[in-house]
Protein backbone atom coordinates (compact mmCIF):
# COMPACT_ATOMS: atom_id res chain seq x y z
CA UNK A 1 0.00 0.00 0.00
CA UNK A 2 0.91 3.41 -0.77
CA UNK A 3 2.69 5.46 2.46
CA UNK A 4 -0.11 7.82 3.23
CA UNK A 5 1.46 10.86 3.39
CA UNK A 6 2.05 10.58 -0.56
CA UNK A 7 -1.36 9.20 -1.28
CA UNK A 8 -3.30 10.69 -4.30
CA UNK A 9 -4.43 9.89 -7.55
CA UNK A 10 -0.97 10.82 -9.33
CA UNK A 11 1.06 9.01 -7.01
CA UNK A 12 3.22 5.94 -9.19
CA UNK A 13 5.20 2.40 -9.10
CA UNK A 14 8.83 3.53 -8.52
CA UNK A 15 10.93 3.26 -11.80
CA UNK A 16 14.64 3.28 -12.23
CA UNK A 17 14.46 4.08 -15.78
CA UNK A 18 13.50 7.33 -15.20
CA UNK A 19 16.60 8.20 -13.64
CA UNK A 20 18.01 8.65 -17.44
CA UNK A 21 15.25 9.81 -19.26
CA UNK A 22 16.08 12.52 -21.78
CA UNK A 23 13.86 15.82 -21.57
CA UNK A 24 12.77 17.72 -24.48
CA UNK A 25 13.75 21.63 -24.18
CA UNK A 26 13.34 23.29 -26.89
CA UNK A 27 14.29 21.55 -29.94
CA UNK A 28 17.47 19.67 -27.72
CA UNK A 29 17.05 16.39 -25.85
CA UNK A 30 18.82 17.07 -22.51
CA UNK A 31 19.33 15.00 -19.45
CA UNK A 32 17.16 14.95 -16.44
CA UNK A 33 19.64 15.74 -14.05
CA UNK A 34 20.21 19.24 -16.24
CA UNK A 35 17.31 19.63 -17.99
CA UNK A 36 16.84 23.85 -17.25
CA UNK A 37 14.93 26.84 -18.21
CA UNK A 38 16.06 30.36 -17.71
CA UNK A 39 15.37 31.66 -14.59
CA UNK A 40 13.83 34.56 -16.84
CA UNK A 41 11.25 31.91 -18.49
CA UNK A 42 7.66 33.86 -18.20
CA UNK A 43 6.32 30.60 -16.72
CA UNK A 44 8.68 30.92 -13.78
CA UNK A 45 8.52 34.58 -13.13
CA UNK A 46 4.50 35.00 -14.12
CA UNK A 47 2.81 31.36 -14.28
CA UNK A 48 2.29 32.15 -17.77
CA UNK A 49 1.93 29.30 -19.57
CA UNK A 50 -0.37 26.19 -20.92
CA UNK A 51 0.14 22.71 -20.71
CA UNK A 52 -0.71 19.55 -21.48
CA UNK A 53 -0.72 15.50 -19.74
CA UNK A 54 -0.54 12.97 -21.98
CA UNK A 55 -0.06 8.88 -21.88
CA UNK A 56 1.08 6.62 -23.88
CA UNK A 57 -0.42 3.27 -24.83
CA UNK A 58 1.02 0.97 -26.76
CA UNK A 59 3.25 3.44 -28.81
CA UNK A 60 0.25 5.56 -29.44
CA UNK A 61 -0.72 9.05 -27.26
CA UNK A 62 -4.70 7.94 -26.36
CA UNK A 63 -7.15 11.21 -27.06
CA UNK A 64 -3.83 12.85 -28.71
CA UNK A 65 -6.58 14.84 -30.65
CA UNK A 66 -8.67 16.06 -27.97
CA UNK A 67 -5.43 16.74 -25.59
CA UNK A 68 -4.23 19.22 -28.40
CA UNK A 69 -7.42 20.91 -28.97
CA UNK A 70 -7.40 22.04 -25.08
CA UNK A 71 -3.66 22.93 -25.81
CA UNK A 72 -4.25 25.07 -28.93
CA UNK A 73 -7.87 26.25 -27.21
CA UNK A 74 -5.63 27.25 -23.72
CA UNK A 75 -2.81 29.14 -25.91
CA UNK A 76 -5.53 31.44 -27.78
CA UNK A 77 -7.14 31.85 -24.86
CA UNK A 78 -4.59 33.64 -22.96
CA UNK A 79 -2.63 34.77 -26.91
CA UNK A 80 0.17 32.97 -26.75
CA UNK A 81 1.41 31.54 -29.86
CA UNK A 82 3.00 28.34 -29.58
CA UNK A 83 4.90 29.04 -32.51
CA UNK A 84 4.18 25.41 -33.73
CA UNK A 85 1.90 23.57 -35.87
CA UNK A 86 -0.58 20.62 -34.50
CA UNK A 87 1.72 18.53 -37.00
CA UNK A 88 5.33 19.45 -35.34
CA UNK A 89 3.92 19.28 -31.49
CA UNK A 90 2.70 15.56 -33.02
CA UNK A 91 5.66 14.80 -34.32
CA UNK A 92 8.06 16.37 -30.86
CA UNK A 93 5.80 13.90 -28.88
CA UNK A 94 6.66 10.75 -30.59
CA UNK A 95 10.47 11.27 -30.54
CA UNK A 96 10.60 12.38 -27.35
CA UNK A 97 9.01 8.51 -26.64
CA UNK A 98 11.04 6.72 -29.29
CA UNK A 99 14.35 8.61 -27.44
CA UNK A 100 13.34 6.93 -24.49
CA UNK A 101 12.37 3.71 -26.12
CA UNK A 102 9.00 4.28 -23.95
CA UNK A 103 5.83 2.32 -25.99
CA UNK A 104 3.31 2.37 -22.77
CA UNK A 105 2.81 3.15 -18.91
CA UNK A 106 4.44 6.46 -19.99
CA UNK A 107 2.99 9.93 -19.16
CA UNK A 108 4.01 12.74 -20.84
CA UNK A 109 4.32 16.80 -19.79
CA UNK A 110 3.90 19.27 -22.37
CA UNK A 111 4.58 22.82 -21.35
CA UNK A 112 4.42 25.86 -23.33
CA UNK A 113 5.26 29.03 -22.06
CA UNK A 114 5.73 32.56 -23.66
CA UNK A 115 8.97 32.28 -23.54
CA UNK A 116 12.07 34.68 -22.03
CA UNK A 117 11.81 37.97 -21.09
CA UNK A 118 14.39 40.58 -20.91
CA UNK A 119 13.83 41.42 -16.90
CA UNK A 120 11.23 40.57 -14.59
CA UNK A 121 8.19 41.34 -15.23
CA UNK A 122 4.19 40.91 -16.31
CA UNK A 123 4.62 42.61 -19.53
CA UNK A 124 4.24 40.41 -22.61
CA UNK A 125 6.18 42.65 -24.89
CA UNK A 126 9.39 41.62 -22.82
CA UNK A 127 9.81 38.63 -24.47
CA UNK A 128 12.87 37.76 -25.91
CA UNK A 129 12.82 35.33 -29.15
CA UNK A 130 10.10 32.50 -29.14
CA UNK A 131 7.45 30.57 -26.97
CA UNK A 132 9.63 28.37 -24.67
CA UNK A 133 8.46 24.26 -25.03
CA UNK A 134 9.36 21.64 -22.59
CA UNK A 135 8.63 17.85 -22.89
CA UNK A 136 9.42 15.32 -19.97
CA UNK A 137 8.38 12.02 -20.41
CA UNK A 138 8.70 9.32 -17.64
CA UNK A 139 7.87 5.51 -16.58
CA UNK A 140 5.08 6.25 -14.67
CA UNK A 141 2.56 3.26 -14.08
CA UNK A 142 -0.25 4.72 -11.41
CA UNK A 143 -0.42 2.79 -8.21
CA UNK A 144 -2.66 0.02 -7.98
CA UNK A 145 -3.66 0.10 -4.60
CA UNK A 146 -4.74 4.08 -5.29
CA UNK A 147 -7.46 2.73 -7.66
CA UNK A 148 -7.91 -0.61 -5.38
CA UNK A 149 -8.43 1.40 -1.73
CA UNK A 150 -9.66 4.62 -3.12
CA UNK A 151 -8.92 8.20 -1.92
CA UNK A 152 -10.12 10.53 0.78
CA UNK A 153 -11.11 14.46 -0.05
CA UNK A 154 -11.28 17.38 2.43
CA UNK A 155 -13.22 20.76 0.90
CA UNK A 156 -10.79 23.48 0.95
CA UNK A 157 -12.23 27.06 1.58
CA UNK A 158 -10.42 27.67 -1.62
CA UNK A 159 -13.00 27.95 -3.77
CA UNK A 160 -12.62 28.02 -7.86
CA UNK A 161 -12.53 31.14 -9.68
CA UNK A 162 -15.66 32.48 -12.22
CA UNK A 163 -14.15 32.88 -15.97
CA UNK A 164 -13.77 36.65 -15.78
CA UNK A 165 -10.97 36.06 -13.26
CA UNK A 166 -9.22 33.18 -14.14
CA UNK A 167 -11.17 30.89 -16.94
CA UNK A 168 -10.45 27.25 -15.64
CA UNK A 169 -10.40 25.75 -18.91
CA UNK A 170 -7.14 27.44 -19.13
CA UNK A 171 -5.00 24.30 -18.69
CA UNK A 172 -2.38 26.72 -17.66
CA UNK A 173 0.98 27.00 -15.04
CA UNK A 174 -0.87 29.49 -13.03
CA UNK A 175 -1.81 26.20 -9.93
CA UNK A 176 -1.26 28.24 -6.90
CA UNK A 177 -4.87 28.04 -5.83
CA UNK A 178 -5.13 24.54 -6.08
CA UNK A 179 -1.56 23.70 -4.67
CA UNK A 180 -3.08 25.54 -1.23
CA UNK A 181 -6.34 23.80 -1.47
CA UNK A 182 -4.29 20.65 -1.34
CA UNK A 183 -2.38 21.91 1.30
CA UNK A 184 -5.19 21.98 3.14
CA UNK A 185 -6.75 18.98 2.65
CA UNK A 186 -3.41 17.10 3.34
CA UNK A 187 -3.28 19.10 6.75
CA UNK A 188 -6.56 17.92 7.33
CA UNK A 189 -5.63 13.90 6.79
CA UNK A 190 -6.92 13.26 3.73
CA UNK A 191 -5.08 12.73 -0.05
CA UNK A 192 -6.97 15.44 -2.29
CA UNK A 193 -8.96 18.69 -1.77
CA UNK A 194 -13.10 19.40 -3.04
CA UNK A 195 -13.35 22.23 -4.29
CA UNK A 196 -16.91 24.68 -4.47
CA UNK A 197 -17.78 27.30 -7.30
CA UNK A 198 -17.97 31.01 -6.16
CA UNK A 199 -22.07 29.88 -5.62
CA UNK A 200 -21.21 27.09 -3.00
CA UNK A 201 -22.04 24.26 -5.41
CA UNK A 202 -19.31 21.46 -5.44
CA UNK A 203 -17.01 21.98 -8.45
CA UNK A 204 -14.01 19.97 -8.78
CA UNK A 205 -10.83 18.46 -7.03
CA UNK A 206 -7.41 20.09 -7.42
CA UNK A 207 -5.85 18.17 -9.99
CA UNK A 208 -8.73 15.77 -11.03
CA UNK A 209 -12.23 16.12 -11.85
CA UNK A 210 -15.09 14.55 -9.17
CA UNK A 211 -18.40 12.82 -9.91
CA UNK A 212 -21.11 11.10 -7.55
CA UNK A 213 -23.65 8.09 -8.19
CA UNK A 214 -27.12 8.93 -6.77
CA UNK A 215 -30.14 6.83 -6.87
CA UNK A 216 -32.69 7.59 -9.66
CA UNK A 217 -35.76 7.12 -10.42
CA UNK A 218 -34.88 4.66 -13.17
CA UNK A 219 -31.77 3.40 -11.77
CA UNK A 220 -28.33 4.87 -10.85
CA UNK A 221 -27.50 7.90 -12.34
CA UNK A 222 -23.66 9.80 -12.76
CA UNK A 223 -23.81 13.45 -11.66
CA UNK A 224 -20.81 16.17 -12.17
CA UNK A 225 -20.63 19.69 -11.79
CA UNK A 226 -21.78 22.18 -14.68
CA UNK A 227 -18.35 22.83 -15.99
CA UNK A 228 -18.58 25.90 -15.67
CA UNK A 229 -15.94 26.42 -12.83
CA UNK A 230 -13.75 23.19 -13.66
CA UNK A 231 -10.73 22.41 -16.26
CA UNK A 232 -12.59 20.59 -19.64
CA UNK A 233 -10.98 17.51 -18.46
CA UNK A 234 -10.45 15.05 -21.05
CA UNK A 235 -10.70 11.96 -19.22
CA UNK A 236 -14.17 13.69 -17.11
CA UNK A 237 -16.22 14.56 -20.95
CA UNK A 238 -15.01 10.78 -22.14
CA UNK A 239 -16.61 9.19 -18.82
CA UNK A 240 -19.68 11.56 -19.50
CA UNK A 241 -19.90 10.88 -23.05
CA UNK A 242 -19.38 6.41 -22.52
CA UNK A 243 -22.04 6.70 -19.55
CA UNK A 244 -24.67 8.01 -21.93
CA UNK A 245 -23.45 5.46 -24.77
CA UNK A 246 -23.99 3.07 -22.12
CA UNK A 247 -27.53 3.69 -21.27
CA UNK A 248 -26.24 5.13 -17.98
CA UNK A 249 -27.65 9.19 -16.88
CA UNK A 250 -24.72 11.47 -16.56
CA UNK A 251 -25.75 14.96 -15.68
CA UNK A 252 -23.65 18.15 -15.46
CA UNK A 253 -25.80 19.69 -13.01
CA UNK A 254 -25.16 21.98 -10.02
CA UNK A 255 -25.58 19.95 -6.68
CA UNK A 256 -24.47 20.34 -2.42
CA UNK A 257 -22.22 18.59 -0.49
CA UNK A 258 -25.00 17.43 1.20
CA UNK A 259 -26.07 15.65 -1.87
CA UNK A 260 -22.02 13.67 -1.99
CA UNK A 261 -22.42 13.39 1.37
CA UNK A 262 -25.56 11.08 0.79
CA UNK A 263 -23.52 9.09 -2.62
CA UNK A 264 -24.41 5.54 -3.13
CA UNK A 265 -20.08 6.08 -5.05
CA UNK A 266 -18.15 8.75 -5.90
CA UNK A 267 -15.18 9.02 -8.17
CA UNK A 268 -12.54 11.32 -9.57
CA UNK A 269 -11.54 11.13 -13.24
CA UNK A 270 -7.77 12.12 -14.77
CA UNK A 271 -5.59 11.46 -17.46
CA UNK A 272 -2.84 9.48 -15.47
CA UNK A 273 -5.03 7.62 -12.50
CA UNK A 274 -8.30 6.92 -15.07
CA UNK A 275 -11.22 6.42 -12.19
CA UNK A 276 -10.54 6.57 -8.96
CA UNK A 277 -12.70 5.69 -6.21
CA UNK A 278 -13.59 8.12 -3.49
CA UNK A 279 -14.51 6.50 -0.35
CA UNK A 280 -14.69 9.62 2.21
CA UNK A 281 -15.79 12.72 2.02
CA UNK A 282 -14.94 15.11 5.15
CA UNK A 283 -15.25 12.20 7.51
CA UNK A 284 -18.54 10.80 5.93
CA UNK A 285 -18.12 7.88 4.20
CA UNK A 286 -19.32 7.48 0.77
CA UNK A 287 -21.83 4.65 0.36
CA UNK A 288 -20.21 1.50 1.64
CA UNK A 289 -16.72 3.01 1.90
CA UNK A 290 -15.69 0.63 -0.99
CA UNK A 291 -15.17 1.02 -4.63
CA UNK A 292 -18.56 0.56 -6.27
CA UNK A 293 -20.49 -0.77 -8.83
CA UNK A 294 -20.70 1.49 -10.95
CA UNK A 295 -17.36 2.82 -11.06
CA UNK A 296 -15.99 -0.04 -11.81
CA UNK A 297 -18.21 -0.33 -14.84
CA UNK A 298 -17.06 2.73 -16.14
CA UNK A 299 -13.63 2.20 -14.99
CA UNK A 300 -14.23 -1.06 -17.54
CA UNK A 301 -15.78 1.18 -20.36
CA UNK A 302 -13.25 3.83 -20.32
CA UNK A 303 -10.08 1.21 -20.13
CA UNK A 304 -12.16 0.09 -23.75
CA UNK A 305 -12.53 3.49 -25.40
CA UNK A 306 -8.58 4.11 -24.82
CA UNK A 307 -8.02 0.79 -26.36
CA UNK A 308 -10.07 1.37 -29.48
CA UNK A 309 -8.75 4.87 -29.98
CA UNK A 310 -5.16 3.82 -30.05
CA UNK A 311 -6.12 1.00 -32.43
CA UNK A 312 -7.50 3.12 -34.88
Amino acid sequence: MTDSYTRGTHVAVPDDRNASVLIYVNGAFVPRDVASVSVFDSAFLVGDGVWEGLRLHDGTYAFLDRHLDRLFASAKGVHLDIGKTREELTEILYETARINEMTTDAHVRMMVSRGTKKTPSQDPRLIVGNATIVVIAEHKKADPSVASDGIKLFTSTVRRMSPDTLDQKWNCHSKLHEVVALVQAIEAGADEALMLDPNGFVSTCNATNFFIVVKGVGGPEVWTSTGDYCLNGITRGLVVELAHAAGMPAREKNFSLTDVYAAEESFVTGTFGALTPVLAVDGRTIGTGQPGPITAQLSQIYAEAIHNNIAT
